[in-house]
């Protein structure tokens, strides 16, 4: 049976995440605060940032950034921006 949170990115009860994937006090805010699905919107567009911006998960700094960007993504309703990028039109 799966847990539900209050997802604060989607604004909706939806399926919380199995288990707390970020250690420490953010990881804990994201357990039980997130849902799967923001989970998820927030791993695609960390791809994006770490290829685009050509990251480096060694890097104290780049790690940093990835941070700074996932806690203003996931709780604060900034989407990422990358430089040059354009989406899709439909």
């Amino acid at each position: 049976m799966s847990r539900t949170v209050f997802c604060v990115l989607l604004n909706k009860e939806a399926d919380g995440l199995d288990f707390q994937l970020y250690p420490g006090e953010l990881g804990k805010r994201i357990f039980d605060n997130i849902s799967k699905e923001a989970w998820a919107q927030w791993q695609h567009k960390q791809t994006m940032l770490i290829n685009e911006k050509k990251l480096n998960m060694m890097d104290p700094e780049h790690r940093k950034l990835l941070e700074t960007e996932m806690e203003g993504f996931l709780f604060d309703g900034k989407d990422v921006v990358i430089d040059g990028y354009t989406p899709p039109s439909e």
